[in-house]
């Protein structure tokens, strides 16, 4: 099996095989981390840069390259947090909202990867200098649970779980208006928007991305929804919501503005959740997936937080 820090070579036994499949099948590395070794150019087919789609011939050599983790630069720091789950091998917490996910331009300090830090010394090295351990993220304002590996396998494993769709993970949304049929899902790709490079939109370019939503709650200028993933693109929710019409109450990106369309009896009910809502309404609620060792069926839940409970209960019909 292929290891971490060392130039393996395989010989392909058989032809067909897509050259990322093939060599994910053969190792211990996941398809998604294949490619990206595949992208810096560190696997070679017959002793040239491979492409991951290539089809395979039989008898041909391929030579994989894995760097070792790198060493971490990032400065742990003593930041509290909930933590709804540990073991060996991973962390589930619940992240506040107003927390950056990682290191960034702006935010080289006070994440949850810099907390992360702090309270587990051993997290994967494979997320790079900047996200150890971190397998999916959450947007600075959106709350609620993530999950973290603390070794390379579980990383490897769960990453895997999460492309395959094997972790599912529910949100608790307040969207204006309401929606014309639930459950509805929407099928849409996202991608940069071609006006305005810091946002995301529907584009016709975009990658795949589908969305469940359900009513929970009908208020009166706006509904409470569940919200199931069935991919994981950047601002997904908040960007399929915004183009079915109905976007995330007190979305200062996909939403501003949206609550002065709300007319009739709503329009000044919609103005008042306006004021009231301290962020943009969108919690991570519910996290399932089997344990990357063990693999026993695990699933967390953390409640909406205050700063929305306030909103949600102000909102509701009396």
């Amino acid at each position: 099996m292929i290891s971490e820090g060392r130039v393996e070579v395989l010989l392909v036994a058989r032809s067909g095989d897509r050259l990322d499949a093939y060599v994910a099948g053969n190792s211990d590395l996941s398809r998604v981390r294949v490619q990206a070794l595949i992208k810096d150019g560190r696997v070679l087919v017959n002793g040239q840069v491979g492409r991951k789609s290539e089809r395979l011939e039989a008898g041909q050599r391929i030579e994989v390259d894995i760097p070792p983790p790198e060493v971490l630069s990032v400065q742990p720091e003593d930041i509290p947090l909930d933590i709804v789950f540990e073991d060996r091998s991973l962390v589930v917490v619940n992240k506040k909202a107003g927390m950056v996910t990682h290191p960034g331009p702006g935010h080289a300090s006070g994440t949850l990867v810099n907390a992360l830090l702090a309270h587990a010394k051993d997290l994967s090295g494979i997320g790079g200098k900047l996200r150890p351990g971190i397998v999916h993220r959450l947007d600075r304002f959106t709350s609620g649970l993530m999950v973290v590996a603390k070794s390379d396998e579980a990383h490897q494993t769960l990453s895997e779980a999460l492309r395959q769709r094997k972790i599912r993970r529910l949100y608790l949304s307040a969207a204006w208006g309401h929606l014309s049929e639930s459950p509805l899902e929407v099928d849409a790709p996202i991608g940069r928007s071609k006006r305005e490079r810091k946002r995301m939109a529907v584009v016709e370019d975009g990658r795949h991305a589908t969305t469940s939503f359900r009513v929970l709650e009908r208020w009166l200028g706006a509904e409470l929804l569940e919200v199931a993933l069935g991919t994981g693109r950047t601002h997904q929710i908040r960007v399929h919501l915004e183009h079915i019409g109905h976007p995330v109450v007190g979305d200062e990106v996909y939403g501003v503005g949206w609550e002065r369309g709300i007319g009739g009896k709503a329009r000044q009910w919609a103005a008042e959740l306006h004021r009231r809502v301290p962020r943009q309404f969108l919690h991570a609620w519910s996290l399932s997936f089997r344990h990357p060792s063990s693999g026993e069926a695990l699933r967390f839940e953390a409640p909406l937080p205050a700063d929305l409970r306030a909103c949600a209960d102000w909102a509701r019909p009396e």
